[in-house]
């Protein structure tokens, strides 16, 4: 095979470059930090010193710890209400004048409370209050942070009340004149407590944590050569490393920078290239699934740059491993690790803890891959999620145990849920395959394994209408399947092209000799050319058979390839014999097309090889071999096969599956002998 000519064809360039041109639009404009470390391993660079002013980022623990801290105390809030010092000042002032009144103790009595309204009276318990430590009093639009201490509650100011008129008036029985006073009374409280602003103070200070604690300024030891790197260092490193990547990394030169992601793309871009390259070249001609291979990266791409830009912490949600089902969908399972490991490849660089995510993901995918086959119908679905789980937790625990070696600290908060999230998502996100498949009209192989179904709606009525012609279908679908495995191309294609190759004989059943009744000839009475018309068109009433049953495309492609352009040789043979001009062929070859895979040259010749057994007249394995040579020259010498994707060795391996097969379904049978006469014949 000429791989050469494929890389001539400038078209397959085009939509790669378009790739390359989004992927560098969207790339961050920020820098890549350049140092790699470990918690417990020493720093195996020279010793860091710090080039710019960074803040220290307290860790995820410490940031929990902070909030569970701040959720636990509750600040109380209170309104001042100016009218209940003016009305419990009114109300004492109204006592003037009784006989049983003394003024002089009345005014220092309401001078008391004046000052003890001031300051405020809580509705709130000693204990709630001294619990509480600091509460919050807004009075004229002006909210104030107090100690609970400054501010009286009901019990405290009676107290202060009586104290204060015992100091003042030494020989008063105070406890009787408060009483014939009915001052209780007048002690109510002015602090209203307001519930709601209480809450959402509350939610305020928990919600907001202060990520800092702390800074490093240029010039400033980070970490030393050879150091171990312990948590502090670590955090010291996080902090520089999010510091650098988010303005330091491009505050030097955006040029560079730019060029310098240009460069990892086009890598990136060219190792998928090499892939296509070497794994099947022909991906190139068959533009859908190029397009679709180049389509898949560059979303996955997107994605990640969005999520990554959104916060970091959630590319650990992001179902990487659907995208190893989709290519699993469209393309051979060998396929797809490679492709989706390139594919992969811009997690490194985009990702703070890029090798962790990838490595996850790669196993993700790898897991994906095996439970996909036995689990990929209705609720058995859900158990690739557990797969998939028990791959990234699995990985996740050596990445977090290699660190210090404990479990300690295994788990940021919210990383197990968002790997749950990922796995289901995978199942989730599955069914996009469907409109992939309508968009780039791609067959996906559960579509296949519908369509090889021989209780479908088709291939029932095929069997009902020319049941001749549904056996002969069924042995080439064996056949052109055997083959197709033995080359290396895709058997289940190659049995559905197999099994739809003859639908057009439906129209016209009674024409093929197959369908023919007992002494019925259809072609009694029409001319050679007449009879090879009617012959050829079952190809054109097979595509239009295809089109009404919406086959797709690359089925639809067998029908028109199975016969290409051969003769009706038997109808040619009796035009000839019967004085006709050998020169006139066109009447009597099929108007298809050249077969251009392996797996439509399958379907040819098993085809051709099946017709001609059933005119076999002895079935040894010599006929047989003759016969398969022979079908399988006569392709090759009427350049059937010039367009095909297919080497000498991969025909030669044909021939013998072919014979081997035929070998097995004629091979010669016992002979019973008959009962005759004697004791117990009947």
């Amino acid at each position: 095979m000429d791989k050469g000519k494929y890389l001539k064809n400038y078209r397959i360039y085009i939509p790669w470059l378009i790739v390359f041109a989004v992927t560098l639009f969207f790339f961050p404009i920020e820098g890549k930090f350049k140092y790699n470390y470990q918690t417990g391993s020493p720093w195996m660079y020279g010793t860091l010193i710090s080039p710019i002013d960074f803040p220290i980022l307290k860790t995820q623990q410490e940031l929990l710890k902070e909030k569970e801290e701040k959720a636990s105390m509750v600040v109380p809030y209170f309104n001042y209400d100016d009218n209940v010092i003016a009305e419990q000042d009114r109300e004492m002032r109204a006592l003037q004048g009784k006989d049983s009144v003394d003024d002089r103790i009345l005014y220092a009595i309401i001078g008391t409370l004046n000052e003890i309204y001031a300051v405020g009276i809580s509705p709130l318990s000693s204990d709630a209050l001294s619990n509480a430590g600091t509460i919050i009093v807004q009075r004229d639009r002006r909210a104030s942070e107090i100690p609970s201490t400054e501010v009286y509650t009901v019990e405290r100011a009676g107290l202060y009340l009586k104290w204060n008129i015992t100091s003042a008036f030494p020989g008063v029985n105070v406890d009787s004149l408060l009483s014939a006073y009915n001052i209780s009374k007048y002690i109510v409280p002015n602090l209203v407590y307001d519930q709601k602003k209480t809450d959402l103070l509350h939610k305020e200070a928990v919600d907001y944590i202060s990520p800092t604690k702390g800074m490093v300024y240029a010039g400033q030891l980070i970490v030393s050569e050879g150091e171990i790197v312990t948590n502090e260092v670590s955090q010291l490193l996080d902090s520089f490393r999010a510091e650098y990547e988010q303005a330091y990394g491009y505050t030097e030169s955006q040029a560079g920078l730019i060029a310098g992601h240009a460069v990892i793309s086009l890598l990136i871009l060219a190792a998928l290239f090499a892939i296509i390259y070497f794994m099947d070249i022909t991906i190139f001609t068959r533009r859908n699934e190029y397009n679709f291979i180049l389509v898949l990266y560059l979303v996955m791409f997107i994605a990640t740059v969005l999520l990554r830009n959104y916060d970091q912490k959630y590319l650990l949600m992001m179902p990487y491993a659907v995208f190893a089902l989709y290519l699993t969908s469209f393309f051979k399972t060998r396929y797809v690790f490679p492709l989706y490991s390139v594919m992969m490849l811009h997690l490194l660089f985009l990702s703070q803890d890029g090798v962790e995510l990838y490595i996850m993901n790669v196993m993700a995918g790898i897991t994906i891959l095996v439970s996909y086959k036995y689990f990929n119908k209705g609720w058995l679905q859900f158990v690739n999620s557990v797969c998939i789980f028990f791959a990234l937790i699995i990985t996740y625990l050596g990445f977090a145990l290699s660190g210090d070696g404990s479990l300690s600290a295994a788990f940021a908060p919210g990383d197990l849920f968002m790997m749950v999230a990922n796995s289901l998502f995978v199942v989730v996100a599955y069914p996009f395959v469907f409109i992939f498949e309508r968009i780039f009209s791609l067959v996906s192989y559960s579509r296949l394994y519908d369509l090889s179904d021989t209780n479908s709606r088709l291939l029932r009525e095929l069997s009902q209408k020319a049941p001749g012609t549904f056996q002969h279908s069924l042995q080439v679908a064996n056949l052109a399947g055997e083959a197709a495995r033995a080359i290396g191309a895709d058997m289940m294609l190659a049995r559905v092209g197999a099994l739809y190759h003859d639908i057009g004989k439906m129209k016209n059943p009674q024409c093929f000799i197959e369908n023919s009744a007992a002494g019925v000839d259809y072609h009694k009475g029409l001319s050679p050319i007449e009879s090879a018309q009617e012959i050829i068109r079952h190809v054109d009433d097979g595509v239009e058979i295809a089109r009404k049953y919406r086959l797709p495309d690359i089925v639809t492609d067998f029908i028109r390839t199975h016969h290409a352009r051969t003769l009706t040789y038997y109808f040619y043979a009796e035009y000839c014999n019967g004085g006709g001009d050998p020169d006139n062929r066109e009447p009597f070859t099929y108007h298809g097309e050249l077969p251009t895979t392996k797996e439509q040259v399958a379907v040819m010749m098993a085809d051709s090889v099946e017709a001609a057994s059933r005119s076999l007249k002895s079935y040894s394995a010599e006929s047989i071999s003759e016969m398969v040579d022979a079908v399988t020259a006569n392709k090759l010498n009427d350049s059937q096969l010039i367009n095909a994707d297919i080497s000498i060795k991969d025909i030669t391996r044909i021939k013998a599956i072919f014979k081997s097969r035929l070998e097995q379904v004629y091979h010669e049978r016992i002979a019973y002998p008959s009962i005759s006469g004697g004791k117990g014949a009947s």
